[in-house]
């Protein structure tokens, strides 16, 4: 059967000469593989700037129940970025969002609504102009309600975790901000509270492993 869907690029693969095996995540069927044929050959011109990570589409596509991989009849870009790959600190936090994702988004179920809510954000931090040294924190608090572990509360993060007051009050205001709350938050407190974040992730979600685009992180917002 053919579909037409949304979707986002959270990874591909060479395939052979002129290959790739791409993973999207799509709007009406989850996370999804499909083989795309030729894409890297000298005639496919730039088609492969379609299938760069977190790269927002639209799709028709083949799908049957339970394939293990899929084909794409018709692809185009859905909403082609402005700033996220041309902005250094931008594309750093892209990095982190697209590693993160591909760690914990992993079931099919609402499937809609997570791609909703991956697309808003994308475009919120795309079309940001200053502000958005947080959004990674705010982005990762709002994720987890998606993922079957949502917080509402700060005991639900700090559990026993031992803290300063100040970051705490900090925490429970990332928990009520959007993505354009204004906070102020130190460097110093900005790694303090993604260490947090990632220890409650890792309680959650099995086999999360490590997160290799941290360092990067820190190192570009230092």
């Amino acid at each position: 059967m053919i579909f037409k869907t949304r979707g986002i690029v959270f990874r591909f693969t060479r395939f052979k000469e002129t290959s790739i095996i791409v993973t999207i995540f799509t709007e009406h069927f989850g996370l999804q593989t499909y083989i795309v044929n030729g894409v890297r050959s000298k005639s496919a011109k730039n088609r492969i700037a379609l299938y760069q990570p977190l790269t927002l589409l639209n799709l028709v596509v083949y799908h049957r129940e339970n394939a293990n991989i899929e084909r794409i009849k018709e692809i185009s870009c859905l909403y082609p970025y402005r700033s996220v790959m041309a902005d250094v600190k931008k594309s750093t936090l892209a990095m982190f969002l697209n590693e993160l994702l591909n760690k914990t988004v992993k079931d099919e179920s609402h499937a809609g609504e997570i791609f909703q809510f991956l697309c808003e954000s994308l475009i919120s931090l795309d079309t940001m102009a200053d502000g958005y040294e947080n959004f990674h924190l705010i982005f990762m608090l709002k994720l987890c309600r998606y993922l079957g572990f949502g917080v509402y509360n700060l005991s639900e993060v700090m559990g026993g975790r031992v803290t300063d007051p100040e970051t705490e009050k900090i925490l429970n205001d990332l928990l009520k901000a959007d993505y354009h709350t204004r906070l102020k938050i130190n460097n110093t407190q900005r790694r303090l509270l993604l260490e947090v974040l990632l220890k409650f992730y890792a309680e959650h979600m099995e086999n999360l492993g490590e997160i290799r685009s941290v360092q990067v992180l820190r190192d570009v917002f230092t």
